[in-house]
């Protein structure tokens, strides 16, 4: 089913963020008749005091699947940005008879169910691991600047800077296990943001334009266009079933 005049669209962040990087997205849906969630998965954001490292990727995915049971939600926009679009894989592989469409902003998803780390160079992930050593005796990862996610205006770097906060490093740790291929079946798009680009996420990139059936779309904006690009995004997710 497409999107109609009122859509349901349910947004889930990336790493190190919260429900609160929706906020001018979610203000432009709303303003248009459109009903909004954005939660913030479990250890972060507004829901940090929860931090533990029990903390696995089936709770993500758990956080956004019981959120639209226990709201009777149908026919939503799924939408992961960055990190999220590992758990929005998730939630579609277990309920897709509740989602009308896909949507992976600037995201990677599991290819064959491996962790975020495991899909890191090995340089890389020792790397992380070392710093949610120091940081925090292996719980989380510290945040980085919010430069790092490609914003440059003052305002917005100051903004992200005071909200970010640790990753659960057992939940980069943890496998995705899938049934089904990624998507599942449903209609699915992939956005890229391109000033300046992510290199971390091409790979994603390469293979939503390879896919015949999925929609690729460019929009300005670094890595967190969803708060720089928020104007060009939100009528991007709106637009999708024209």
């Amino acid at each position: 089913m497409g999107i109609t005049d009122r859509t349901d669209f349910v947004l889930v962040h990336g790493a190190f963020h919260g429900g609160w990087c929706w906020a001018r997205v979610q203000r432009l849906l709303e303003a248009n008749g459109h009903r909004v969630f954005a939660p913030s998965q479990t250890g972060l954001g507004d829901r940090r005091h929860l931090l533990s490292s029990d903390i696995d990727m089936n709770t993500f995915v758990l956080d956004i699947v019981n959120l639209i049971e226990s709201e009777e939600l149908r026919d939503v926009v799924l939408v992961g940005h960055s990190f999220g679009a590992r758990t929005v894989t998730g939630v579609a592989d277990r309920i897709p008879e509740r989602l009308a469409h896909l949507v992976f902003l600037d995201g990677g998803f599991p290819f064959d169910g491996s962790s975020r780390l495991d899909g890191m160079a090995p340089e890389a992930r020792k790397a992380r691991i070392a710093s949610a050593e120091r940081f925090s005796g292996g719980l989380s990862v510290p945040p980085p600047p919010a430069e790092a996610f490609g914003l440059s205006d003052p305002q917005d770097i100051a903004w992200v800077n005071r909200r970010l906060t640790p990753q659960p490093l057992s939940a980069e740790a943890s496998s995705l296990p899938l049934k089904n291929d990624i998507g599942n079946g449903l209609p699915c798009t992939y956005v890229r943001f391109t000033a300046p680009a992510f290199p971390g996420v091409e790979p994603y990139a390469a293979y939503a334009r390879s896919r015949a059936d999925w929609r690729y779309l460019e929009l300005p904006g670094g890595h967190d266009g969803i708060i720089s690009a928020a104007g060009p995004v939100a009528a991007s997710l709106e637009s999708l079933a024209s």
